[in-house]
């Protein structure tokens, strides 16, 4: 699963929309758009600022590697 469609799986998952979600990470909402849309590339800062967020750091393992570990709190999103 590609990064793009696993930033749509999370937020949808936390049930925020892009606006929302980008206004929680600090990421601009034109930006994150074309991150889900597949025509850029996140780079290592915006990944940082949802994978340190608060509400999205469970996800954390799941988006850089596709793995879980429940046990440790790091869940993936449908």
């Amino acid at each position: 699963m590609d990064l793009a469609i696993k930033l749509k799986a999370i937020r949808r998952t936390e049930g925020v929309t892009q606006s929302e979600f980008c206004d929680r990470v600090g990421i601009s909402l034109s930006t994150y758009k074309k991150y889900e849309a597949s025509m850029f590339e996140m780079g290592y800062g915006a990944l940082c600022k949802v994978s340190n967020h608060p509400d999205f750091k469970k996800y954390t393992l799941w988006l850089m590697t596709g793995e879980t570990a429940p046990d440790c709190g790091q869940v993936g999103a449908e």
